[in-house]
């Protein structure tokens, strides 16, 4: 539960702003009131960069913008520019696009391609290679996180 606070606490809020719907072992789920949106989020139970980065991956719901289960990966270290981010949940790879540390899915098809490997997985990869060329991969475990993705969902519902 402790890594999963630290995590929350990742991702910028006003004081107060966050309302946390629950937490499902290493995921969680939480709802911020304005601009409206909530999300799933874990940070990595295996990393391959600095923790200076704070790693993390989450699922957002933004009603206003139609945008649901949409993915946002915070990668744990810079990645070299030429290099390609691949997302793996077993047998499924997924390339994403990609910022210097952070990446998305292309486009919501992927995204939901992404969540629906999730409920049938057990881990999930985010692999790249870091400037200077070294290899790196951060690894989540997905326990709890199609129930904290739901809730997410579930949570940006009008009320």
């Amino acid at each position: 539960m402790k890594r999963l606070l630290i995590a929350a606490a990742l991702l910028p809020a006003p004081i107060g702003a966050r309302e946390p719907l629950g937490v499902f072992d290493r995921w969680g789920a939480f709802r911020d009131a304005s601009p409206l949106h909530c999300y799933a989020v874990a940070s990595p139970v295996s990393s391959g960069g600095d923790r200076r980065w704070r790693a993390f991956l989450s699922f957002s719901e933004w009603p206003r913008q139609g945008a649901h289960g949409q993915l946002h990966v915070r990668l744990s270290r810079q990645r070299d520019p030429r290099a390609r981010v691949t997302l793996s949940i077993g047998e499924r790879r997924f390339e994403l696009v990609a910022g210097d540390a952070d990446a998305w899915a292309p486009d919501a098809r992927t995204d939901a391609a992404i969540v629906a490997a999730i409920r049938a997985g057990r881990s999930l990869s985010v692999e790249t290679l870091a400037r200077g060329g070294r290899p790196f991969a951060d690894v989540y475990t997905l326990r709890g996180a199609a129930t904290a993705i739901d809730s997410a969902a579930l949570g940006c519902l009008p009320r």
